[in-house]
C-alpha cells in the first residue's frame, strides 16, 4: 500500500470488486425513496387524521398549483391543520424509517434497486448508528445553499455528498462486470 493509500482521505476504498455510485444512480433511488416514503406517510396520516386527509391534501396542492398558473393572484392556500401529530408523522416516521433501513440493510429501498449500500468510508464496514443519524441530519445541511451538497456528488472524486462527507460514509456497488455484493 503506498503513502497516498494510507492517508484516510486519499483512501480509495472500493477495492475488491466495488465502485462508488455516481449522482444520476443517486438520484434514481432518491425518487424511489421519496415515492415509497411519501405514500406511506401519506397512508399514515390518512389513518390518524380521517379518509378525508388525502383529499384535503389534493385540495390543497390543485389550489396551490392554481395559485402558481395565475401568477401569484389571490391568496396563497393554507395545507390542511393538522398539528404536532402530522409534524411527528411527516418528519420522524422518514427519519426512523431510513435510518433503519440503512442500519438493518445498509441501504434504503431506491440504494437495493441500483445495488448500492451505505459503509464506513475509512474501513467500508457498515457505520455505527450515530454516524447514519448525523448522515440524515446532514440532508438538510446538503440542500440548505442551494442543494449544493447534493450535487457535490457529481464533482466529488470518491462520490460524497456533503452528508456523507459530515458522517464518514460512502455509498458503493459492486464493480460493473463484478458479481460480489458491497
Amino acid at each position: 500500500m503506498s503513502d497516498a493509500e494510507r492517508r484516510p482521505g486519499n483512501r480509495p476504498m472500493p477495492g475488491a470488486g466495488l465502485e462508488y455510485v455516481g449522482f444520476w444512480l443517486r438520484v434514481v433511488a432518491a425518487l424511489v425513496d421519496t415515492l415509497w416514503v411519501s405514500a406511506l406517510v401519506a397512508l399514515l396520516l390518512a389513518a390518524v387524521f380521517s379518509r378525508h386527509y388525502p383529499i384535503a391534501l389534493l385540495d390543497y396542492f390543485e389550489a396551490s398549483w392554481q395559485f402558481v398558473l395565475s401568477g401569484g393572484q389571490g391568496s396563497l392556500p393554507q395545507p390542511p391543520a393538522t398539528g404536532a401529530a402530522d409534524d411527528l408523522i411527516s418528519y420522524l416516521v422518514p427519519a426512523v424509517l431510513v435510518i433503519a433501513f440503512w442500519k438493518g440493510r445498509g441501504a434504503t429501498p431506491g440504494k437495493m434497486l441500483i445495488g448500492a449500500s451505505v459503509v464506513d468510508a475509512r474501513s467500508g464496514g457498515p457505520p455505527g448508528l450515530g454516524r447514519l443519524v448525523v448522515r440524515y441530519l446532514g440532508y438538510f445541511v446538503s440542500i440548505m445553499p442551494f442543494m449544493l451538497g447534493l450535487l457535490w456528488v457529481a464533482f466529488d472524486p470518491r462520490k460524497q455528498g456533503w452528508h456523507d462527507k459530515l458522517a464518514r460514509t460512502v455509498v458503493v456497488r459492486p464493480a460493473r462486470g463484478a458479481g460480489a455484493p458491497p
